[in-house]
């Protein structure tokens, strides 16, 4: 399996979808910090989007598509210069799932947000910049369009199976997102390593055998470099050595079990590489902070 979907298979992704918003004129609506990870697409209209934390503003256009992947507050305006207002009391007041804003409907906008496992974020989202902005031109824009319609269709027309069918959609979402951030040349973090040609093949080789016991020599042959290039090269993308990864990664698979099914601690130390379970029970409470019995009875909050 390809390292990027046995990533996504571990993330627990449900998503939903928020009112819609209808503005006009001049206006400007602050919304809370997100829980989740939140998305928005514009329908219609032109709109700016002010992030905290982010210096510049983004420009968005008809058939654009935005992910705020930090629980950060953003604002929603028509100009830099008008007075906020607060999003909560616009969006309680919303009639038939659209809330108004300003004076007319110049703008359309639809959104919502992705719920993932606490440890996903670590995993994945902490290598995304704060905002990701997928223009209208981008070859993924039609398709996050797609996807945010039928996910509309599924939620309000309640038909069997809808929960799974917007859970697979709002996967297609994220992919197409993440596929884009690739191409947009990231440069570090864990994403930018799937592309790398030195850090690629190693990344796809610990996740093809992880209960091998891989030396970083072992890792080296599978790009033809030298070990001291492999660890360099690996830290400078990744941010951490490529034994530091492994462990890491195999606390996520080991992690998977604990939550998913009732194996003994002993059979999932083998699983994922460790010789022991003690073995296994130190380095997991090393970097989660609870033990594999602990963590198995508390389970893993879903960030929402």
């Amino acid at each position: 399996m390809d390292p990027l979907d046995e990533v996504l298979a571990l993330l627990g992704t449900t998503s939903r979808l928020s009112a819609s918003m209808v503005a006009g004129g001049r206006w400007a609506v602050r919304f809370a910090p997100p829980a989740g990870v939140k998305f928005n697409t514009v329908r219609r209209g032109r709109c700016l989007l002010r992030v905290d934390g982010v210096p510049d503003p983004v420009a968005l256009g008809p058939g654009d598509c935005f992910l705020l992947t930090r629980p950060w507050p953003f604002t929603l305006a028509s100009d830099p210069d008008v007075p906020v207002q607060p999003a909560q009391p616009i969006f309680e007041t919303a009639v038939d799932g659209v809330a108004r804003a300003g004076e007319g409907d110049d703008v359309f906008l639809t959104g919502g947000a992705f719920s993932f496992t606490e440890r996903a974020r670590a995993l994945l989202l902490d290598s995304l910049p704060p905002v990701v902005h997928v223009p209208a031109a981008a070859p993924e824009a039609a398709s996050i369009h797609w996807a945010v319609a039928e996910i509309d269709t599924e939620l309000r027309q309640a038909r069997p199976g809808g929960q799974a069918v917007t859970e697979h959609l709002a996967l297609v979402m994220l992919i197409r997102i993440l596929r884009l951030h690739l191409a947009r040349g990231a440069t570090r973090g864990w994403l930018a390593g799937l592309a790398d040609p030195v850090v690629g093949p190693a990344l796809r080789a610990m996740h093809g055998r992880p209960e091998r016991a891989w030396t970083v020599a072992e890792l080296a042959g599978t790009a033809s470099v030298s070990r001291s290039t492999m660890a360099a090269r690996f830290k400078e993308v990744v941010g951490r050595g490529p034994l530091e990864y492994l462990t890491s990664w195999r606390i996520e698979l080991a992690a998977e079990r604990l939550r998913r099914g009732d194996e003994t601690v002993a059979a999932i130390a083998r699983a994922v590489g460790y010789g022991s379970e003690s073995a296994l029970s130190v380095a997991f409470k090393r970097t989660t902070g609870l033990s594999p019995r602990v963590y198995r009875n508390q389970r893993d909050p879903v960030v929402r």
